[in-house]
């Protein structure tokens, strides 16, 4: 049991590999951000993300309430052991909300690009959503493709990390000693072991470059 006096954070967790309709809600003593990074293991494909967060010296009561009050609903909750429910993440912020405003020392937050922000009304839960959405939409961007930086089939660009020349074959692939390759493809097969990564996955275009500017270099000069 916690101490009364002592606050802690009752967390809405959401995760990219999830339905958008699921969330995690949860419990912690401690700041969320640590709470998040102990969830994230090899039986989860990505990492959880801070949803929203309520802090407050009750925060044992109000996860027993949240889950009561959405167990009401309906049976949403997807395995009566865990704290996984087949619910919209802004239906369980208004539940939280609603519990919010009959405690005095609870401070909600609702997260943006990660950050936390204080929010004190239902309309500002709203805005700060809205925001969220609009900045993940700029933040979207479509595939490199040459032409975006000026460069053409023929023209040749590096590979940095070996000093290899390679030729520009069509908008999205090179060629080198006869392949094909997408650039991702290409760093992934020709990267040196030790600056290899877990996951595989590469960003191509910052390890090849043109006239000595990488290539996400020369896309951001153009975009800009």
């Amino acid at each position: 049991m916690s101490n009364d006096n002592s606050q802690g954070y009752v967390y809405i967790l959401t995760n990219p590999s999830f339905r958008e309709d699921w969330v995690k809600i949860g419990k912690s003593s401690r700041p969320v951000d640590v709470r998040s990074k102990e969830l994230d293991n090899t039986a989860v494909p990505l990492p959880f993300e801070i949803y929203a967060t309520l802090k407050t010296s009750k925060f044992d009561k109000v996860e027993k309430q949240i889950h009561k009050q959405i167990d009401r609903l309906t049976d949403l909750r997807i395995r009566q052991n865990r704290e996984f429910f087949n619910i919209a993440p802004s239906v369980a912020l208004d539940i939280m909300r609603d519990i919010a405003d009959l405690l005095e020392d609870a401070e909600l937050a609702v997260y943006v690009d990660g950050k936390p922000v204080i929010s004190r009304s239902k309309e500002e839960d709203k805005k700060i959503e809205a925001d969220s959405k609009e900045n993940e939409r700029r933040a979207q961007k479509p595939p490199f493709k040459f032409h975006m930086i000026g460069l053409n089939v023929g023209d040749t660009v590096v590979f940095d990390e070996l000093n290899l020349s390679v030729t520009v074959a069509s908008d999205d692939k090179v060629e080198y000693q006869g392949r094909l390759w997408s650039l991702s493809a290409f760093t992934r097969e020709f990267l040196p072991e030790n600056k290899q990564n877990s996951s595989g996955a590469y960003q191509g275009p910052k390890y090849f470059s043109y006239k000595g500017k990488t290539l996400s270099e020369l896309r951001k000069d153009s975009d800009r």
